[in-house]
């Protein structure tokens, strides 16, 4: 069970925080991967009051079968989903569809409801400025399936050479994070 998951909300006093847990994944199972690196970025400059959860562990995910019992790796990404206020799905896009390990990773959620009412930002990063419409697409069509509420949606277009090069892709990946945490908050 992720460390937070029991921890009980007070609520807000003079001087004293709410705190905000955002589940963090990227659909990406290739090493040294933009995404994977976004969603790391995120927890990294996460600002106070918002503790980012990134599930490491979608390509460990069993197949997608509805005739079985919840394997232990499908009951701590259903726990750690319920227990964040809000979604981060960071994500590339192959043959114009989101990755299989992402897609398998939310059927997991189909039928038991950890989705339902949060609220789900989604980037796709792409080696093209206006790359990843259609995992973008496909990925928010299953997160409203699941009743989630996708509050931002954007494309970060990043040259292969960029994410090698720390500064420029950290000022597009600080930007991006920055814009979504905003839509995440519930201001």
């Amino acid at each position: 069970m992720h460390a937070d998951a029991g921890r009980e909300e007070r609520a807000p006093e003079a001087g004293f925080t709410v705190r905000m847990r955002v589940f963090a994944v990227s659909g990406s199972l290739q090493s040294g991967s933009s995404n994977t690196r976004l969603v790391h970025v995120a927890r990294d400059l996460a600002p106070d009051g918002i503790d980012v959860d990134v599930f490491e562990s979608v390509g460990a995910l069993p197949h997608f079968n509805p005739d079985l019992v919840a394997p232990r790796a499908v009951v701590d990404l259903r726990e750690r989903v319920a227990a964040s206020d809000g979604v981060l799905i960071a994500s590339p896009e192959y043959a114009h569809e989101m990755p299989g390990s992402l897609k398998n990773a939310l059927d997991w959620l189909v039928g038991s409801g950890e989705l339902y009412g949060k609220r789900a930002a989604v980037v796709v990063v792409s080696p093209r400025p206006n790359g990843g419409v259609y995992a973008r697409e496909a990925i928010e069509r299953t997160l409203r399936a699941q009743g989630a509420e996708v509050v931002v949606s954007i494309t970060l277009g990043v040259v292969k050479h960029e994410v090698a090069a720390d500064a420029a892709f950290l000022d597009q990946a600080r930007d991006t994070v920055d814009e979504l945490f905003a839509a995440l908050a519930f201001t």
